[in-house]
């Protein structure tokens, strides 16, 4: 299912020919918060980042943004490299520091590997 709904929030809210999402409230997530204020937070690895709408929006300049669980569950969307990662985790530390200096890296590895894929 998680892959679904990503898919659906890639394709601007529409999945099988039908607007679920309305494609405004998609442009809103993708937009991002206030990357000043953000920055406040001192999340290291998070640099550039910005938090809306229960979204984590990255500085990838393919927009790529994620929705978190504490105990590493990720939706990570990349409209630009056409990707959607779903992981399912019960990382026993409850806490995304515990595991961001791991996914984060290979989520952008494999959107940049697949990006680049014929």
């Amino acid at each position: 299912m998680g892959r679904l709904f990503g898919e659906m929030l890639r394709n601007d809210g529409r999945f099988n020919g039908q607007q679920i999402v309305p494609k405004t409230v998609v442009d809103d997530i993708r937009r991002g918060g206030n990357k000043q204020a953000f920055a406040k937070a001192g999340y290291d690895l998070l640099k550039g980042w910005s938090y809306r709408s229960m979204w984590w929006v990255t500085d990838k300049t393919g927009g790529a943004f994620m929705a978190r669980g504490v105990h590493g569950q990720r939706i990570y969307v990349d409209p630009a490299a056409e990707v959607v990662i779903v992981r399912y985790a019960s990382h026993p530390v409850a806490s995304n520091s515990a595991n961001d200096p791991v996914t984060l890296p290979a989520f952008d590895a494999l959107a940049l590997y697949l990006s680049r894929l014929p």
